[in-house]
């Protein structure tokens, strides 16, 4: 399914730094990672790094190495783009087009973050796989830090003022797939796997992770654009959760 992002990558960039969604997912992944004393002198791995967001926060945050990797071409093109024309000269930068599931051998990493990257797995083969090349290339006791989707939202709940619409939940095989639409100007369509989260703790345990957690979504500080009741609308039933590994 990370073919989609070939054609709507610059609208992907454009949700993260607009998106209400998108600035929840960055304050959470950055408090876990300051929780665990940052990244300073790691060697981090950043899974479907897309356009290369959080792999320059990993690198601007001191890490020793930083590796973002994503299925898209485009991503990567992209990434590699905004990297040159950015402030990233604190740490070696490296991308690669590779799909998580036949990930390469490229660490050991003390670090893995992965943002929306296990709900486009097509198929609980494909599910289990990921993390298992995820822990492959972790060093034991290394982390994984993951954004992912909270499930049974829709049709229940309106994401709309957040930069999401769900229009669609279609049965399919393992888990169902949700039509979706990021509200940039003009929105784009995309779509992805609705698994629960108990799915990704089994391909976690299977995979040899000592530890699985879950954190709930973490939001901004309020703000004259989003004031605090708008963001407790969104905790009440947030897009994402942070999933935390121990390898």
């Amino acid at each position: 399914m990370r073919f989609q992002y070939d054609s709507i990558g610059e609208r992907v960039m454009e949700s993260k730094t607009t998106a209400a969604f998108s600035a929840a997912d960055t304050h959470t992944l950055l408090g876990a990672l300051d929780a665990l004393g940052g990244v300073k002198g790691l060697d981090t791995l950043d899974l479907g790094c897309g356009d290369g967001h959080y792999t320059r926060l990993l690198a601007r945050g001191g890490a020793r190495r930083a590796v973002g990797v994503d299925g898209s071409p485009e991503m990567i093109h992209l990434a590699r783009a905004e990297t040159r024309a950015g402030d990233c000269d604190t740490a070696p930068i490296e991308y690669l087009v590779a799909e998580a599931a036949a990930l390469p051998q490229l660490g050991p990493f003390d670090l893995a973050t992965a943002v929306y990257l296990f709900n486009h797995a097509p198929d609980r083969t494909a599910l289990h796989a990921v993390f298992r090349r995820i822990r492959a290339n972790l060093r034991d006791g290394g982390r994984l830090l993951a954004i992912v989707p909270n499930a049974g939202a829709y049709p229940a709940v309106d994401w709309s003022p957040y930069g999401l619409r769900i229009v669609d939940r279609v049965p399919d095989g393992d888990a169902p797939l949700l039509k979706a639409q990021f509200l940039t100007e003009p929105s784009v369509d995309f779509e992805f796997r609705e698994w629960a989260h108990a799915d990704f703790a089994e391909a976690a345990v299977e995979a040899g992770f000592t530890t699985v957690g879950w954190q709930p979504n973490r939001t901004p500080p309020a703000d004259a654009t989003r004031d605090e009741e708008y963001w407790t609308a969104y905790r009440a039933w947030p897009v994402s959760s942070l999933m935390t590994c121990t390898a």
